[in-house]
């Protein structure tokens, strides 16, 4: 049994890693980070094989599938991924647009990819991780919630095709709300609210996509949240979201 996780090296992907090792999974793990990937190889009790990959630049990630593709892969994890925060017409260009590579195009091409594999072998699982933002509108986060909600609509849209051709490939979608990761320092933010732990949110996710759930999401206030905001419409989720967000800036 064989994995292979994007965005390894630390938070949710990391504890994946170190999940499905303990399960018994043979292991892939990409990621810019050499050292840490190093630092993660050398923890982890089954075989892991590491890939350096920047995921932003097109030809890298078609690269990791040529490295991978007769490996055998049994899930395929698609987690790498970031955000920034600031008014739409201040962000960085470059930095939105690194964003949308990685958090679209790498998960969109590695799916495709792979996911074709999967269907000839009618085996394996497939969790690309979005985001509760990919529930609603995001202001001040407006690039990053954009991401995740394609993120979210492409697995849900597989989900069905797959559904109709009777495949037992599975597809599943995280979408967690605040984790204790490197997230926020990234996108330069702090929480308004207290974060799941990522060890939590990793084994949660995992089972729910042994379980073959479509839509994963951990922690009860999540839960809730996302059940209410159905019963809202979309000009107020937007104030609400703003109001949210604003209260990120550090």
């Amino acid at each position: 049994m064989k994995a292979l996780i994007t965005g390894a090296s630390s938070g949710i992907g990391y504890q994946m890693a170190k999940y499905l090792s303990e399960l018994g999974y043979e292991l892939i793990l990409v990621s810019r980070d050499k050292e840490k990937l190093q630092q993660v190889q050398e923890e982890l009790k089954t075989d892991v094989k590491i890939i350096v990959a920047d995921l932003s630049i097109e030809s890298k990630i078609k690269e990791v599938y040529v490295q991978c593709r007769n490996e055998n892969i049994d899930i395929l994890i698609n987690n790498a991924g970031f955000g920034d925060w600031g008014m739409f017409t201040e962000t960085d260009l470059n930095k939105e647009i690194e964003m949308l590579e990685l958090n679209i195009k790498a998960v969109h091409i590695l799916t495709k990819l792979f996911l074709k594999d999967m269907v000839k072998k009618d085996r394996g699982y497939i969790l690309n991780v979005a985001s509760s933002a990919s529930f609603l509108p995001g202001p001040l986060m407006a690039t990053y919630y954009s991401s995740k909600a394609y993120v979210l609509r492409l697995t849900t849209s597989i989900y069905e095709e797959l559904r109709r051709s009777k495949s037992k490939v599975i597809v599943s979608c995280l979408c967690p709300g605040p984790v204790d990761t490197n997230f926020n320092k990234v996108a330069n933010v702090k929480f308004a609210v207290k974060p799941l732990k990522s060890d939590y949110v990793a084994k949660y996710a995992i089972d729910k996509m042994f379980e073959k759930k479509l839509i994963i999401i951990p922690g009860t206030k999540m839960k809730i949240a996302h059940f209410f905001s159905k019963f809202c419409s979309t000009k107020f989720l937007a104030r609400v979201a703003y109001n949210i967000q604003k209260k990120k800036i550090k």
